[in-house]
């Protein structure tokens, strides 16, 4: 399954932290986390087919993220999911007025949960219970169902006990570690690391798999504050 697991506002350094892993086919080409030659503002791997992405952040400091629900697929849906993540890390909308928006075209999309931050807010939204949620702080985990579900339980309390002595990008990395999938035609195809704090900015990591589950090296990236 995807997995997204989140800290929001739980430590004194972070206001969010971030381990997430990308489960896709890996025939589905896509290209690795960067900034875009035709969105620069946009740091995030890319999916090659929809031209959206799964998990991303913006020079001004927002976050978005998207899993597929499990068996949510429509034939009839008009956008990708992706897109989902593209167009919040584009926009100067507040989370709580895209996620308001969204709420008016659920039916766009195939069954999808996203996360999204603005930097001030951290926001839920799902089109398969039709509801919508700011999430207070805490630690928050989400696969391929709903927030916080019994699937997640596990690698969500590894991620919470990771946190205990301050978060930091190999330990996290570990954490996704135990909840990789391998296998020769669906896997996980990456891992993220992101760790955001107002005053010192931004650090995103990104470990990528090939099919035999070997990891290629390591890409890494610091966004400064916004002057």
């Amino acid at each position: 399954m995807c997995l997204i697991l989140l800290a929001w506002r739980t430590q004194p350094r972070h206001s969010l932290v971030v381990a997430a892993n990308r489960d896709e086919y890996h025939a589905r080409s896509a290209a690795r986390a960067g900034f875009w030659a035709d969105a620069p503002a946009i740091l995030g791997g890319r999916d090659l087919e929809a031209g959206g992405t799964w998990l991303g952040v913006s020079r001004a400091g927002r976050f978005a993220a998207v899993t597929n629900y499990r068996g949510g697929r429509d034939a009839n849906a008009a956008e990708s999911r992706g897109a989902l993540v593209t167009r919040f890390l584009a926009a100067d909308v507040a989370a709580a007025d895209y996620v308001g928006e969204l709420c008016t075209r659920l039916g766009s999309y195939s069954g999808f949960n996203l996360v999204a931050s603005d930097g001030r807010e951290l926001w839920w939204i799902s089109n398969r219970d039709g509801g919508s949620r700011r999430l207070e702080p805490g630690i928050y985990g989400l696969g391929n169902f709903l927030l916080d579900t019994p699937e997640v339980a596990e690698p969500k309390a590894r991620f919470a006990q990771a946190l205990h002595s301050g978060p930091a990008i190999e330990p996290l990395f570990a954490v996704l570690e135990a909840a990789r999938l391998v296998a020769p035609q669906y896997g996980t195809r990456c891992s993220t690391v992101l760790l955001s704090d107002a005053g010192s900015g931004i650090r995103f990591s990104e470990r990528a798999f090939d099919a035999a589950g070997a990891a290629a090296e390591t890409v890494r990236y610091e966004l400064k504050p916004a002057a």
